[in-house]
């Protein structure tokens, strides 16, 4: 074969500068530096970047994956290569090589080295690797060359502004910790933030510092209780969050007939009536309701019946609260009423066969006292009763009731 149809068999050659190797830091950084400045030329906008991807640059410069990223990585440690955010569903690259920073390294090598000669090395010293340290990167600092191990990314430092404080409309820490105090105490009576007050407290605070406005804060500086301007009444409500006792009662009984116990029927029926949405729908249908009864009523009364028949929850009841409890456990058990403690003093027990219940001038005879002394429950309360009335002159010795001696 004739040496012309060899070599063009071979295609075009790719332009190299063998003294170039010293500044781009190594043959493969330059021939990727020269076929990038041959592509800029041809560039109809000298400003344009190159647009091309890694199989044109093999089939360009004979690079495989591994050298093209070596080279990429040796141009840009030495600011001779600029590269635009790749798209990670593509393997376009643009790329940009920086003409006016190799002019200037051109420029300080030839002036530190007039003479343009790469000093020679012995072959042994070619067999070491070569570490390359960048001129713009510490002393220290050595550049990764490994083909597995890319550049260790640089670390982010984050400002953080000394003695930290959140600005708000508050124009005092004891303001703001006052505030804080209310928006913890506010959820806490609502069972808000899941059990973590604070932590809801916190992100209305955080949202005020932002530049949001917050009800709760004007409700704080007007003194009014938190939350009040928020409630909204709505129509089956004689006031905010308290609907109309007998559509409350009309939905408890509705549970109570599904065979719920009676305090399960009074929870689910108070969330249903604060549910907006299903309350509306509940109110309408008991409107229709009345509507039906009071047709019936009129009926009745045009027919002669004086009183005519209402539902059970239509009935006025007494309210129920916890003082009207304690004073019915009071008076039936008072042992066992609700505030009673086991500091309170001993209670008035109740009265015994034998044992009737003594006044200032009548005191229990050590018989009768004896008598009922017999039985577990009257030996309580015949304890009880002495250490309660020692003026009776009475104590219990071995298990008998016997007078006490003043002496």
């Amino acid at each position: 074969m004739k040496i012309g149809i060899f070599l063009g068999n071979l295609g075009n050659p790719a332009i190299y500068y063998p003294k170039l190797a010293k500044i781009t830091g190594g043959v493969t950084a330059s021939i990727f530096l020269c076929q990038l400045l041959q592509w800029q030329s041809q560039q109809s906008n000298s400003g344009e970047w190159v647009k091309t991807n890694s199989t044109e640059i093999e089939k360009a410069t004979g690079l495989n994956q591994e050298e093209q990223e070596l080279a990429r990585r040796l141009l840009k440690v030495r600011s001779l290569l600029k590269e635009k955010l790749q798209n990670p569903h593509t393997d376009t690259l643009e790329l940009w090589a920086d003409i006016d920073a190799l002019e200037e390294k051109l420029n300080h090598f030839w002036t530190s080295n007039p003479a343009g000669i790469i000093p020679q090395t012995t072959r042994e010293n070619n067999n070491h690797p070569v570490e390359i340290i960048p001129e713009t990167s510490p002393p220290n600092h050595v550049v990764k060359t490994d083909k597995y191990f890319g550049q260790p990314r640089q670390q982010i430092a984050v400002a953080v502004t000394p003695n930290y404080r959140f600005s708000g409309p508050w124009n005092s820490q004891e303001k703001l910790h006052n505030f804080q105090r209310a928006l913890e105490a506010y959820a806490q009576e609502r069972n808000l933030g899941f059990g973590n007050p604070s932590g809801w407290a916190f992100k209305i605070i955080d949202s005020m510092t932002k530049g949001l406005t917050s009800t709760f804060w004007d409700e704080f500086i007007a003194g009014i209780p938190l939350g009040e301007s928020q409630k909204v009444q709505r129509d089956w409500e004689i006031e905010p969050e308290v609907p109309y006792p007998a559509f409350e009662e009309e939905r408890i009984q509705y549970y109570v007939h599904k065979g719920e116990p009676l305090e399960a029927a009074v929870s689910k029926a108070r969330a249903d009536l604060r549910n907006p949405v299903l309350g509306k729908d509940l109110w309408e249908g008991f409107l229709r309701k009345c509507d039906r009864l009071a047709d019936d009523a009129l009926k009745a009364k045009q027919q002669g019946v004086d009183t005519p028949y209402l539902p059970s929850s239509f009935n006025e009841k007494p309210q129920i609260t916890k003082d009207s409890v304690m004073r019915k456990l009071g008076a039936i058990a008072p042992q066992f009423a609700l505030n009673q403690s086991t500091s309170d003093s001993i209670p008035e027990a109740p009265k015994l066969a034998g044992i009737e219940s003594p006044t200032a001038a009548e005191i229990p005879s050590i018989s009768s006292l004896q008598k009922a002394y017999q039985t577990p429950l009257g030996r309580s309360i015949v304890e009880k009763q002495i250490a309660a009335n020692p003026e009776w002159g009475y104590e219990i010795v071995d298990g008998e009731i016997v007078e006490s001696i003043p002496f």
